[in-house]
């Protein structure tokens, strides 16, 4: 449900954003509002807080976000009004999928053991473009040391696994029928 919610406001953002001709403008604020959520369980904490009164979660999110547009400063009023700002985080991911989507950009997640190299990237790149088509990519690295080498690719459903654990656990498979 919440969810849902999120990407209708999201949706509502980016029409509006779309009217003023300000779509890239609140694509910044998104990136921002999302990463703060991201890095700080403390301000999570607080957006979810039933305890916290909605007015201190607003204050506190206009003086965080002060920099940011005024639709943006309109958003957090209208989620602190209708008491959703614990959706804050999931409408700003939302909107920056939805801004990707009708910009044609491919967000292409890849998993590797060490922090990507500009060699794996363009090997990334070139598989992204091989199994989209799409030479407009974005690329969001996660270091995983668990799969030991090479990478793991996620295109929206797609996923090519080229990670030494899995290479492995293929070796593994065939000697245990065998």
């Amino acid at each position: 449900m919440s969810n849902r919610a999120a990407q209708r406001y999201a949706k509502a953002v980016l029409q509006q954003a779309a009217e003023s001709n300000s779509e890239n403008l609140l694509f910044g604020d998104m990136q921002s509002i999302h990463g703060t959520l991201e890095e700080s369980k403390e301000l999570r904490n607080v957006l979810n807080s039933p305890i916290i009164k909605a007015d201190d979660k607003k204050q506190a999110l206009l003086k965080i976000f002060s920099n940011q547009s005024d639709t943006t400063k309109n958003l957090i009023q209208l989620l602190v009004k209708n008491e959703r700002t614990a959706l804050l985080g999931e409408v700003a991911k939302s909107y920056i999928n939805l801004y990707n989507e009708a910009q044609g950009v491919q967000v292409a997640k890849v998993v590797t053991a060490v922090p990507i190299s500009s060699d794996i990237e363009k090997k990334v790149l070139a598989k992204v473009k091989e199994l989209t088509g799409s030479d407009n990519v974005t690329l969001h690295n996660t270091v995983d040391a668990s799969i030991i080498g090479g990478f793991i690719l996620r295109v929206g459903d797609l996923q090519y696994n080229a990670s030494i654990a899995n290479k492995l656990n293929r070796i593994k498979r065939e000697f245990t029928l065998n």
